[in-house]
This record gives structure tokens, sequence and C-alpha cells, in this order.
């Protein structure tokens, strides 16, 4: 083990990294260390937002397949949402999208915002229940 050094002139902090790479210098360490906290929160996000709770397979190949899926379909998502234009955030789409799966209604009317009629505003010959 060697524990490495590097001063951030951006941050004005100095980082302390334990690492087994005994050849590598201080810099290249600390790059990998940065690209390797950029895979940590890409994986906190899709966890999050794609809601892969848990991996069907263990081979690297069964992981990428599920994370690629996993994002084509927000791609996909988002795309939709922009070019119909639908009101409220991609958020709020993708959980319409995957309780209505096989609906026979229209996208653009499912996503649609539907203002429903109050009691007040219906006629005044409509008996209350």
């Amino acid at each position: 083990m060697r524990k490495a050094r590097y001063f951030d002139q951006d941050t004005q902090r100095e980082l302390i990294f334990l690492t087994n790479h005994l050849d590598n210098p201080a810099l290249t360490v600390a790059h990998i260390y940065r690209l390797r906290w950029r895979i940590e929160l890409f994986f906190r996000w899709i966890k999050s937002h794609r809601r892969i709770k848990h991996y069907h397979g263990t081979s690297p190949n069964a992981v990428k397949t599920q994370i690629w899926i996993a994002m084509a379909v927000y791609l996909m998502v988002a795309i939709l949402h922009k070019k119909l234009s639908l009101p409220g955030t991609l958020c709020r789409t993708l959980p319409l999208l995957s309780v209505h799966p096989f609906e026979k209604t229209f996208l653009h009317e499912l996503l649609a915002e539907t203002h429903f009629k109050t009691p007040d505003d219906l006629s005044g010959n409509q008996l209350m229940l």
C-alpha cells in the first residue's frame, strides 16, 4: 500500500489516497479516483431514477445489457415527453407509463392533464349521491 498526496488547485484542498498502484504518480491516482467517483454517482442515479433494485444477472454482459435497456427506455420516454410537450416533469411521466403498459389509450390522452369537474360545476339537474 502507498499513500498518494495531491493538491487540487480548483478547491485548494490536499487530497490523500491509499492505493496499491505503486508506480503511478499522485496525479494519475487522483484522476482514476475522480473517474471512479463519476461511475459511482452514475450507478446511484440509475438505481434511484430507473428503479433498478437488483440485477437479473451477475456477468458483466448481463449488467451492461440491463443498464443499456434502462437508459434506452429513459431516453425514449424523454423524447416522447418533449415531442408531445407534456405537462409536468419526466419523473411524473415515467410512473404513468409503467402503470398503464397495456391500456388501449393514446399516449397523449393518457399523459395529458385532465381537469375533473367538481360537484359544484355540474348542472342543476344532476342528483348528488
